[in-house]
């Protein structure tokens, strides 16, 4: 971990009078995965917007492979791909599997239909899924939507110079899972990362315990705005920090405000 890929400095984001980010900073190593958790509302999610470049910050800088982002990523390309998976996997309901995870090369290259087919198998199979191209989401559990939304974000175009995204952004990607389902959505993201090499860097948001000590390596705790803690997801036992006992034992004593 000594090549920073994204690097966020002094981010501060508010929607209205609600500050979300207060003076944020926050770095993403190559070959890491790195774990935002903290309490609801307290900006995780926004943060990955902004890595996405789907979001302007009101102050600060964000740096990509040391270059300066100008505008948001639709105004100029990052020096290299990131990709994110949604909370709620965003598919195209009137499109079918194979429409929604070739969509890009659908609407964008010059590729044959029969080539595009032929890369949305392979990426559904990487992804655990064979023989469903044809089925629409409403055909599918929550758990395989959450694997095609994979699918989708490590689709790449063969004809480019990249391979697939260099990162990968996950929004709460176990979130309305039971346990089984989650199981298999966290061995994926670390088969992608390990076994298929697809995306060697990834950033996570999630609240679930197993998912954090399943999928991350290091985590940045976020709460009022602000990172209060970061380290190793072998410290979150041992670590005497107020905030992060209390959030993972679930407790509604401590320094973290309980809403309602």
């Amino acid at each position: 971990m000594n090549e920073p890929l994204i690097e966020l400095r002094g981010i501060s984001k508010s929607f209205g009078s609600n500050k979300v980010l207060d003076n944020v900073d926050l770095t993403i190593y190559r070959g890491e995965a790195l774990g935002i958790i903290g309490p609801s509302g307290t900006g995780k999610s926004t943060v990955l917007r902004l890595i996405a470049g789907l979001l302007n910050p009101d102050e600060g800088e964000i740096f990509v492979q040391g270059v300066r982002r100008q505008g948001l990523i639709e105004d100029s390309a990052d020096p290299i791909d990131i990709g994110m998976v949604f909370q709620q996997a965003a598919l195209f309901d009137s499109l079918t599997v194979d429409e929604n995870v070739g969509f890009l090369l659908y609407q964008h290259s010059k590729l044959p239909r029969s080539r595009i087919q032929e890369l949305v198998k392979a990426k559904l199979e990487m992804v655990g899924l064979s023989g469903i191209s044809n089925l629409y989401p409403s055909e599918l559990s929550g758990g395989m939507r959450k694997r095609v939304s994979f699918a989708r974000a490590i689709m790449s175009n063969p004809d480019s110079l990249t391979d697939g995204p260099e990162v990968l952004l996950y929004d709460e990607p176990t979130a309305g899972l039971d346990p089984i389902a989650s199981t298999v959505i966290e061995d994926l993201i670390r088969d992608l990362q390990l076994a298929h090499g697809v995306c060697g860097t990834y950033v996570i948001v999630t609240h679930q315990e197993s998912t954090i000590r399943r999928t991350a390596d290091r985590l940045v705790f976020l709460y009022q705005g602000k990172v209060q803690w970061q380290g190793k997801v072998s410290e979150i036992d041992s670590t005497d920090q107020p905030l992060i006992k209390q959030f993972m034992s679930g407790s509604v004593r401590g320094p973290i405000q309980v809403v309602g």
